[in-house]
């Protein structure tokens, strides 16, 4: 197995070549974070996140962001990063609206966009583009769907609140019947020791009182011939 610069270089047996290599890309990820759907109210501002990594780094990574509407499709903003210690620098905006967020320095890799004054019209997909020419331009990139509504519905939690509270008296439940029977065993088993104890002592109580072998009664002196 070679690593190349971008490139992943496995050793593959054919049925018929024999040994070829297959490239396989390496590397460069692209996240708009775990959310696929996210929801704004119209008039307000939404934050599209956006965050890379690279293995290898990255020098004039380029980045744009697109947006693809029920009968629209158009690129947003475009821009590059010089190097890791550089900010982006926006070679094209479409819309005097979106404004650049984060920061590519100290390996934050931030390209997340704030979209303000929102209309039912944004509604759509927002894709994230990425590409590295240090990893032979290869590219890379993640999507999220944005809804604009009148209002965000509040999202009733009762039914889940009286299941959680039901679930916890019933741990509660179990805990506490076990501590109990913790607490009788540990009494049954002091009461046994005591009671074994008692006959130890009245055993040997008998044993002295009719004069047993081994028992504390008076001995006899021997008789003389």
């Amino acid at each position: 197995m070679e690593v190349l610069e971008g490139f992943l270089l496995r050793e593959v047996v054919a049925p018929h070549t024999g040994l070829f290599l297959l490239p396989v890309s390496l590397s460069l990820e692209v996240s708009v974070g775990k959310a696929t759907t996210i929801y704004a109210v119209n008039g307000t501002e939404i934050l599209l996140p956006c965050t890379f990594s690279s293995c290898f780094g990255f020098r004039d990574l380029g980045f744009w962001w697109s947006y693809n509407g029920s009968d629209t499709f158009k690129i947003l903003i475009n821009a590059t990063v010089k190097n890791e210690k550089s900010d982006p620098k926006v070679h094209l905006k479409n819309d005097d609206r979106i404004t650049l967020e984060g920061s590519t320095k100290e390996k934050m890799n931030n390209i997340s966009i704030l979209l303000k004054d929102l209309d039912f019209s944004d509604t759509g997909k927002y894709t994230c583009h990425v590409k590295n020419p240090k990893e032979k331009d290869l590219q890379h990139q993640a999507t999220i769907f944005l809804q604009v509504v009148d209002k965000l519905e509040e999202v009733d939690n009762t039914v889940t609140l009286i299941i959680l509270a039901v679930v916890g008296g019933v741990i509660g439940l179990l805990i506490f019947i076990l501590l109990v029977k913790k607490l009788i065993t540990f009494i049954l088993k002091k009461t046994q020791e005591k009671k074994k104890e008692c006959l130890v002592s009245s055993s040997g109580n008998d044993n002295t009182d009719n004069g047993l072998p081994g028992s504390k009664a008076e001995e006899k002196p021997p008789t003389k011939v």
